[in-house]
């Protein structure tokens, strides 16, 4: 293979990569949601550069592995954000490269704990110790809210798990 087409192949891999040098950790900035992939998952547009906010705390429905719930996570996030200017309060980077962050939208909502709220999301207690998440968690239980309908919701973590292991 000659230099020029693996030159033209690798630009057209890159392109839709996010180019951004900048380290986000621990930072806070105000972006677009261009994409919502699941129900704690969004494509933002930051400095002209998209890049992929996971949201802190909480753990969501899979969409991809059709688990219960997770077309009506996937729309509840787009609901709370999608196409919106929104303010995220950067934590650190995860093992794929996706920005762990909270996120707030232009209606000064914490979108994490809405997605509690709500009930279409579990309090993530594998990463996150919040007690105020807890407590959302247990209180859309409570009032079974969203999943919290289903008689046995399977929490993501184990629906993966299971997933995997057919």
């Amino acid at each position: 293979m000659n230099k020029f087409l693996v030159l033209i192949l690798f630009s057209i891999f890159s392109f839709g990569q996010s180019q951004l040098k900048e380290n986000l950790s621990h930072k806070t900035f105000s972006a677009k949601v261009i994409g919502i992939s699941d129900g704690d998952t969004m494509e933002i547009l930051y400095k002209e550069n998209p890049i992929k906010i996971r949201l802190a705390h909480i753990d969501s429905p899979e969409k991809r592995r059709t688990q219960p719930f997770g077309n009506n996570a996937k729309q509840a996030l787009s609901n709370l954000c999608f196409g919106r200017i929104v303010t995220v309060q950067a934590e650190k980077y995860d093992r794929y490269k996706r920005l762990i962050a909270v996120v707030i939208n232009d209606k000064n909502q914490n979108i994490n704990k809405q997605m509690l709220k709500q009930g279409m999301a579990w309090h993530y207690k594998k990463y996150s110790t919040d007690s105020d998440y807890a407590k959302l968690e247990t209180e859309a239980r409570k009032n079974r809210v969203g999943l919290w309908q289903d008689n046995t919701p399977i929490a993501p973590w184990l629906w993966r798990e299971n997933k995997k292991k057919k």
